[in-house]
């Protein structure tokens, strides 16, 4: 069995880099490499890899954690990331491209790399689409978290309206600081994508989305990898996943925009923490990490300007 890989996200100067990897199981017709479908005939094929494919696997590396570890490493992460997704038997991968992301893992002598791969070999074709719809999906999204950058359009590459946007609004937690084009504009851009007087406007999502990037950097300070960011499925879903100690910390991030209104645990019902060990054992089967001690935790805070206010592990 062949695992097929492939990435999307390199170049843009926001949202996160996202590697695909898929074992096909049998033939699908029409795959070839993603960019050369239309956006219909994408999202078509992704949906009949997830249902046909023998295992899909999705990578992420955020913006923040890109801008920390530098491209190389992140383009790795992330393929290491999707890559333990995959959950049968395989003899080979094959990456699309000239570099071994897997050369420091014990998988690197099983790779083979080759250029135009997501044209000439199915699975990395699959690998793309689904690397592709996925990232796009993911910053269509973020339209609705900070409007007026156009991010479902230009999905984070720098266009002329992507930069204009930045010189009116500012960079948001999606730009990747560490890119030479965003750093330049951060000279005479705001540095937040919101001015302060504007603070009172902002949307619940917009203040959801900061306060879990002040809590991932927390976690981070507090000798934390931050593992996974606003994971999903159909059924659950995981605002950060970190690692410390060789244990998974769950962490529900819960903010309230005035402490006064009650502390964030305080949502923590009964029928909340069983969903969330549901969607523990969920992450825990979706990426093979059978045996790995767990945590649950739940991250309080407050303020226009979030803030951690409290920590608590739940289990």
């Amino acid at each position: 069995m062949i695992v097929g890989i492939d990435e999307v996200g390199r170049g843009p100067w926001a949202g996160p880099l996202v590697v695909g990897a898929v074992v096909l199981g049998e033939e699908i017709e029409g795959l070839t490499d993603s960019k050369k479908l239309s956006k219909k005939r994408r999202e078509l094929l992704y949906d009949v890899i997830l249902e046909k494919a023998t295992s899909v696997g999705i990578g992420w590396v955020h913006a923040d954690e890109l801008d920390e570890v530098g491209l190389s490493k992140a383009l790795s992460l992330a393929c290491i990331r999707a890559l333990e997704q995959i959950d049968v038997p395989y003899h080979e991968i094959i990456i699309d491209g000239t570099v071994n992301l897997l050369k420091d893992t014990g998988k690197g002598p099983y790779v083979t790399t080759m250029k135009k791969a997501d044209l000439l070999i199915p699975s990395v074709s699959a690998a793309s689409i689904v690397a592709k719809v996925a990232r796009d999906e993911y910053m269509g999204k973020q339209d609705a978290i900070y409007e007026g950058y156009g991010f479902s359009a230009h999905v984070g590459y720098g266009t002329a309206v992507h930069k204009q946007a930045i010189e009116k609004l500012g960079v948001t937690p999606l730009h990747r600081k560490s890119f030479a084009p965003v750093a330049a504009l951060l000279g005479h851009a705001k540095s937040m994508h919101v001015a302060k007087n504007d603070l009172g406007n902002k949307t619940t999502r917009k203040l959801g989305d900061e306060a879990e990037n002040v809590a991932a950097n927390w976690l981070r300070e507090a000798g934390h990898e931050i593992v996974d960011r606003n994971w999903k499925t159909k059924l659950c879903e995981i605002d950060i996943v970190s690692r410390k100690d060789d244990t998974l910390h769950f962490v529900e991030v819960k903010h309230r925009k005035n402490a006064k209104h009650g502390d964030g645990v305080a949502a923590i019902t009964p029928k909340k923490l069983r969903q969330m060990k549901f969607a523990a054992q969920m992450y825990v089967h979706w990426n093979n990490l059978y045996g790995t001690d767990i945590k649950l935790a739940v991250m309080s805070s407050s303020g226009n300007l979030p803030r951690v206010d409290s920590y608590l592990e739940l289990t």
